[in-house]
């Protein structure tokens, strides 16, 4: 055999540059290492590896009889078996060759399979066990000499370091691929570029960024993309990059349809193998979702405040007509018991009427206040222009006048006030911002029949009354009218967005449509289509089991001044009073034996509100009738109040007449004089 080793020296270094060639492929590389061994030592040689799982994976076995490759690899394979057999564990530990003949070859193959002599050499790879290479020979009395056992030892050894070379290929593959994979799967967009700015690589999020194929970026300037601003920005920064220092800002990236994203550009210098500047790598992120949320929080925010501001002026407006209620009902009792021509009857009128004024003023305020109500009534349309009159006058100011044309047949809607007043005004205040120089503001109202399939787009067909809102103001463009009825959308720094937007909520909210008419400089109309309430075919007979004469009345009011007024308008009528200003007095007064016959309940209280109370109270008089009063409007009062056919509600300020006439409605003839007693 020393004749062969020079010849055979040439053989390994032909079989290491034919391992190297397949070593990105494990299969190529194992047959390749067993049909060497077979045709440099023969007969035989088979490649049986460790898997990732630890266990033997197929082996790879070639013989200089292709005829028997089969049948052979059958035998000596150990497929999915664990490296815990006798041969495998002494190949592990001592990585030196075994060598079989005779009989020790039996544990091998078997007696029925003639081989006759064996070597099995341990592949090492990386320091680790990886499997073996086994040599088989089948001519009895053969054996394998030491110059081929060590040829054998050289074979496994080549075939370990193609396994370590192909294990770092894949590693590197797998590695590569990771970092592909991460580029294309984080939101960022990333840019590579060369010193001139130019791109030569970007991932899917850049060309989602800039409106381009990342495919159609590589090879064009950055540079095109920025404003002149820009440029200079990105010239001073890749200076900074070229020497070695990375860099972070935000600036404005026109896209390729000609809108504008705000990004965040983090750039990091690349350097070549000796040192030298290549380009940059570019993180980019889109900022402008997030200058967008900044600027809807502050939106939000306005809307928060609103929101308490709509709290606030509900409580002072429920406070104040409680205030307002005192002072008109003392006015009206010193004005009917003054001669109609002293000085104290043409004061007390005076107050009145200020009064008036300021129940007027506070239902008005109450409507923009916080309103969950869901409460519809049955709204004159005539009665809700005249009411609001003043409230247009007021928002649009002394410069812009107003004209209101509407006829007294004019259908009813059925819809809360007070949202219905604020759409109203809504529409006014943006016509006032649109003529900021003076102008008119014009509103009609008009009864309309509208066929089904008939009427504009987005009508509903019936019985509608139809309200046209006209300014002369600066108009809209056709993009801003389109999208005028957006929530937050305003061509106005200072504003929320919302005038319109809540408008059109309201009216649909009814089951109505708005539409927006406008050309710029030619003022704007605003249609409001609402359906018109449905006519009454009979009226209400009356109320069902009210008593037809009422003596005893029971006051509950937790303001005492105002329960103090309440029985000081309706003591000289006849009636005999029980006042309580605590809830739970006037439901142990009756279940202790008082037997009203009205009960006369403010609706918010402490403890318990009027309804609450009314319900009690019910319990011992089921058919007690009741008269609620309150600081509110019911449209504000919501579901806290249910008004039932033996039950009303007046609001504060009332006069003498107002509450006296309530009862009579709700409770029958009042007492005369002489029959009733105090209580």
């Amino acid at each position: 055999m020393g004749v062969m080793a020079y010849p055979l020296r040439y053989a390994l270094a032909d079989l290491a540059l034919a391992l190297s060639r397949v070593s990105h492929d494990p299969a190529a590389v194992q047959s390749t290492a067993a049909r060497a061994a077979a045709d440099m030592i023969g007969d035989g040689a088979g490649v049986q590896l460790l898997r990732d799982d630890g266990r033997y994976d197929s082996i790879t076995y070639h013989h200089i009889d292709d005829e028997r490759s089969g049948s052979m690899a059958r035998v000596l394979d150990h497929v999915d078996q664990l490296p815990d057999d006798d041969f495998s564990t002494a190949l592990a530990a001592s990585r030196r060759p075994i060598v079989l003949a005779g009989d020790g070859v039996e544990p091998l193959a078997g007696e029925e399979h003639e081989i006759h002599s064996a070597v099995l050499c341990p592949v090492i790879v990386d320091n680790t066990y990886a499997g073996y290479l086994v040599l088989t020979r089948e001519a009895p009395g053969s054996f394998y000499s030491t110059a081929e056992v060590e040829l054998a030892r050289d074979i496994a050894g080549e075939l370990a370091l193609a396994c370590s070379s192909a294990r770092a290929l894949e590693r590197l593959r797998a590695s590569e691929e990771r970092y592909r994979r991460v580029l294309e799967t984080i939101p960022e967009g990333v840019l590579q570029l060369d010193p001139d700015a130019v791109v030569t690589y970007a991932n899917e999020p850049i060309g989602v960024v800039l409106g381009m194929p990342r495919s159609q970026l590589v090879g064009v300037s950055l540079r095109g993309f920025l404003n002149d601003q820009g440029q200079k920005e990105l010239n001073r920064r890749i200076n900074e990059c070229r020497e070695g220092r990375s860099t972070v800002g935000g600036t404005r990236l026109m896209r390729a349809d000609g809108s504008q994203r705000s990004v965040r550009i983090s750039m990091m210098p690349l350097m070549g193998d000796h040192g030298e500047f290549t380009g940059v790598v570019c993180m980019v992120t889109d900022t402008t979702d997030h200058i967008d949320a900044r600027g809807l929080k502050r939106q939000l925010d306005h809307l928060r405040r609103l929101d308490s501001l709509g709290q606030l002026i509900g409580g002072i407006s429920h406070d104040f007509n409680n205030l307002l209620t005192v002072v008109g009902g003392s006015a009206e009792m010193i004005s009917s018991s003054s001669d109609a021509d002293s000085q104290h009857h043409r004061l007390a009128e005076d107050i009145l009427e200020a009064v008036g004024t300021g129940r007027s003023l506070t239902h008005q305020l109450l409507a923009f206040g916080r309103s969950d109500g869901n409460r519809p009534e049955i709204i004159p349309i005539p009665d809700l222009l005249t009411d609001v009159q003043s409230l247009f006058s007021r928002t649009l100011g002394e410069h812009i006048g107003l004209d209101l044309a509407f006829g007294p047949d004019v259908w009813a809607v059925k819809a809360e006030r007070g949202p219905l007043e604020q759409a109203l005004v809504n529409l006014a205040a943006n016509a006032r911002d649109a003529m900021l120089h003076g102008g008119m503001l014009r509103v009609a109202a008009m009864n309309e029949v509208v066929e089904a399939g008939k009427g504009p787009e987005g009508v509903p067909p019936g019985r509608l009354v139809h309200i046209v809102i006209t300014d002369t103001g600066v108009g809209m463009t056709d993009e801003v009218r389109q999208r005028a009825l957006e929530p937050f959308f305003t061509t106005r720094p200072t504003a929320a967005g919302l005038g319109l937007a809540t408008t059109a909520g309201i009216v649909q909210g009814i089951g109505g449509h708005i539409e927006l008419e406008s050309e710029p400089r030619m003022g704007t109309t605003v249609h409001l289509y609402l359906p018109a309430a449905e006519e009454k075919t009979a009226s209400v007979a009356g109320r069902q089991g009210a008593p037809a004469v009422i003596g005893r009345v029971m006051i509950v009011e937790d303001q005492p001044e105002v329960a103090q007024l309440v029985q000081r308008l309706i003591e000289p009528a006849g009636y005999a009073i029980t006042v309580a200003t605590d809830v739970l007095q006037a439901v142990s007064l009756v279940a202790a034996g008082a037997h009203p016959d009205l009960l006369i309940t403010d609706v918010v209280m402490p403890t318990m509100t009027g309804p609450e109370l009314a319900a009690a109270l019910r319990t011992h008089r089921p058919d007690l009738p009741v008269l609620y009063m309150s600081g509110y409007t019911a449209a504000s009062l919501g579901p806290q109040l249910h008004l039932d056919d033996n039950s009303m509600l007046i609001e504060k300020p009332f006069t003498r007449s107002t509450l006296l006439g309530a009862i009579r409605t709700l409770a029958g003839t009042q007492p005369s004089n002489e029959g009733a007693t105090a209580k």
